[in-house]
């Protein structure tokens, strides 16, 4: 099949893209034989690379037993092996796994077994869930009710009810200093005023990127902001909710990003990465003491129907073997310190690029018209996809989104899987270089001050 038949699938856009034929470690090849550098790994997905042997040998081999195994009628040995698996990578008292096909599914189990625990504890006066903006949780409605993105929410807003936003601590942005605490404090106050103002009784859970994904390009939180969140949801009765969809299963240097700050949450929601796109899975980890009450009651009112797949779970299991016994943790850690000081050389050579940011293999930079006062670049270029575009074309693979509410302000997400090299990250930086040489080189004209 090629681009130019008619397709019967139904695309994001009526734009098609050329045909994947195979993929290998950190390259994929379409059918003509053009091969392409995964430097996004997928959406953020492919952490351990494409066609790992052992995961497909896992595969092949549960294939051989069950493919599907309905949660209410067995249990399976891949999904309880996997189960206690996660468990043992979380923190303390996060013994209960609940399995999904996908990030979404994750955030809507989190949601939905938070409200039931306030419900079985007889806190049914609580039911807000705090979120920040901008930030991505999901697609679904109950996840897009906590996001913050409004391209992405403002056609549905009818359909659902929004909940309470907080501002995500975009420090660069204004004009704040990271790395001193006060920053932190300052925007994690917030909070406070925040479930304050909604009622603590009505307040169910703060949901939270440890390190921003999408709607905010890799953003790393300022010191001492994390750890007060915490003694904000403690001090109040909200649960502490952790997305790691995006950062989990080792893609920020440890295998949850909110072990860089010792966090202890409730609950923790995982997808992407966890079995980097081999098959649709997802997580949903609870501490012991939100599940028992909920148990007690009745039972966790919720489920899919792939939810424990035996062939899911298996794969999940041989992703998390290949990372430690590659020990690709460790190698995102190195790799990501090497990667983004390459992106920061770029950015003394570009004017274009006004901040670079990340955590391990989670990195990103942000274009702007002019750095003293961070102005974006004009909303009608388009800069966030005619990048990714030009990249594309040139064999690199990015990921790109608005950083500012998802209207204006452009960022690109550089994040190979966690097997790459040194080597293959100068590969990924001078395919930046040539990019940003014809992208900045293309929209001159418009914005002559970052030539």
């Amino acid at each position: 099949m090629t681009t130019q038949q008619k397709s019967h699938l139904f695309y994001q856009t009526r734009r098609r893209k050329p045909v994947l034929d195979q993929a290998r470690g950190i390259y994929m090849w379409d059918v003509d034989g053009k091969r392409y550098l995964d430097g996004s790994s997928g959406a953020m997905v492919c952490n351990i690379g494409h066609s790992n042997g052992h995961v497909l040998e896992a595969m092949r081999l549960q294939m051989e037993k069950s493919t599907f195994g309905y949660r209410l009628h067995f249990e399976t040995e891949a999904s309880e092996k996997l189960a206690a698996k996660t468990a043992s990578l979380t923190p303390e008292g996060l013994n209960r796994i609940f399995f999904v096909s996908g990030g979404s599914e994750a955030v809507e189990s989190g949601i939905k077994l938070a409200r039931q625990y306030a419900v079985a504890i007889g806190q049914s006066s609580r039911w807000k869930v705090i979120s920040r903006f901008p930030s991505y949780h999901g697609s679904t409605l109950g996840a897009l009710a906590i996001t913050g993105y409004d391209p992405l929410t403002e056609p549905f807003e009818p359909m659902m009810r929004m909940m309470p936003k907080v501002p995500a601590p975009r420090a660069y942005l204004d004009g704040l200093d990271p790395d001193d605490e006060a920053t932190g404090l300052h925007y994690a106050n917030m909070l406070e005023q925040k479930i304050i103002e909604e009622g603590p009784e009505t307040v169910l859970a703060f949901f939270v990127e440890p390190v921003g994904g999408a709607s905010t390009g890799a953003l790393v939180p300022p010191k001492g902001y994390m750890e007060r969140i915490q003694e904000i949801c403690r001090d109040y009765g909200v649960l502490l909710i952790l997305d790691e969809v995006m950062t989990g299963a080792g893609r920020t240097g440890k295998f949850l990003a909110g072990e860089h700050w010792d966090l202890a949450p409730d609950i923790v929601v995982l997808s992407k990465g966890f079995a980097a796109g081999y098959v649709p899975l997802g997580a949903m980890a609870a501490h012991d003491r939100v599940i028992e009450p909920v148990l007690d009651s009745g039972g966790f009112q919720h489920g899919y129907t792939y939810a424990g797949n035996p062939l899911a779970c298996a794969a999940g299991l041989a992703v998390i073997e290949e990372i430690e016994r590659q020990g690709m943790i460790a190698n995102a850690a190195r790799m990501g310190e090497v990667l983004k000081s390459r992106l920061k050389d770029l950015m003394q050579r570009y004017a274009i690029i006004g901040d670079v940011r990340g955590k391990g293999l989670l990195t990103a930079f942000e274009f702007v018209s002019d750095r003293r006062s961070m102005a974006p670049l004009p909303a009608s270029l388009g800069a966030y996809s005619r990048f990714v575009d030009i990249a594309y074309e040139n064999g690199l693979i990015v990921y790109s989104r608005r950083t500012r509410g998802g209207h204006e302000g452009d960022h690109i997400l550089v994040c190979p899987p966690m097997i790459v090299n040194e080597s293959q990250i100068e590969e990924i930086v001078e395919m930046l270089d040539t990019s940003l040489r014809q992208f900045t080189s293309e929209i001159q004209s418009a914005v002559p001050q970052i030539a």
